[in-house]
């Protein structure tokens, strides 16, 4: 038995299989719309989500499967106190598979460690999202046909961004990617990321804090939106929300080529005139979500076609 708890949990030859697979659904969905017939997925959402939540619930339907479990921890017996291990242990006697997200960094782990069924980590806390980033490596793949030889810039919240963290981590083992850190200097990327991530694989990057003039060197732009929940002080929250506001008018120094994706929700960091723009890809990553969780519950569970 395998859980997801982190990115790097899977190899690159891994991750391209799995990209491969969904592919493969993309092209041929009736090929795999019974393959789980009979199984279980539980989603134990214990934070707020609509994209990871619903990709899951549909990806699971779309492969024939049945989805049980709960949207809050409040409709959960959390809220009377129960341990996420207890919990766990409990949704393992009726599920086949289990998603959770939780709003502290690393219950995903320990619920894999009292797990006798895979377990998905769906993001925990500020630290890890792995189901986002093999979305955003499947958009990009589909985009540039490749995953190596471009540069990235992410920008807003680097700190507390676990999507961020995540696919920071997955592209580092990649050919010839440059990444360009664009954020206030309250919320830069954290130092184990430049450190343990970054310079030990030697990958080249710069960090700004002015978007536009390092926007003309972008094949990817990454946007994410300053999340409140993660703020102490709703003060400093309004101080910081919109400090990067990308546009139609700020684009005209892009390249005609650019990627612009965001894991979403969006707040005001993206201008909705930019949703016509062909280079805004957003709404088609929230849909190459759904593919790809249909092909890690089916490497997770065992499920392979020829």
């Amino acid at each position: 038995m395998r859980s997801l708890i982190n990115i790097l949990d899977l190899t690159t030859a891994e991750i391209d299989k799995m990209l491969d697979t969904a592919d493969d659904i993309i092209a041929n969905p009736k090929k795999y719309s019974e393959v789980c017939h009979g199984k279980k997925l539980a989603t134990l959402f214990f934070e707020p989500s609509t994209r990871t939540r619903l990709s899951f619930e549909a990806a699971m339907y779309e492969l024939g499967g049945n989805v049980l479990g709960f949207s809050e921890a409040q409709s959960s017996s959390a809220a009377k106190g129960e341990s996420v291990a207890d919990t766990t242990r409990t949704v393992c006697c009726y599920a086949d598979i289990i998603a959770m997200r939780h709003p502290k960094e690393g219950a995903p782990l320990v619920a894999s460690m009292n797990s006798t069924v895979p377990i998905i980590n769906a993001g925990d806390g500020g630290h890890n999202h792995p189901t986002q980033t093999l979305t955003d490596l499947l958009t990009i793949r589909r985009k540039k046909g490749k995953l190596s030889d471009f540069t990235i810039g992410f920008c807003g919240d680097l700190k507390f961004g676990r999507t961020v963290h995540s696919l920071i981590q997955a592209l580092s083992r990649y050919e010839n990617i440059k990444i360009i850190l664009i954020s206030p200097n309250e919320l830069k990327v954290p130092s184990y990321i430049k450190h343990d991530v970054l310079r030990k694989n030697g990958i080249e990057y710069k960090q700004t804090t002015d978007l536009e003039s390092v926007l003309p060197e972008l094949d990817v732009l990454y946007m994410t939106r300053v999340q409140r929940e993660r703020f102490l002080s709703e003060e400093e929250y309004i101080r910081l929300r919109d400090s990067y506001i990308l546009t139609r008018e700020k684009l005209k120094i892009a390249k005609e080529s650019l990627t612009i994706l965001h894991p979403l929700p969006r707040v005001n960091e993206i201008s909705v005139d930019v949703d016509d723009d062909p280079r805004a890809c957003y709404f088609e990553q929230a849909l190459c979500g759904k593919f790809v969780r249909m092909a890690l519950i089916m490497e997770l569970l065992g499920i392979h076609l020829d």
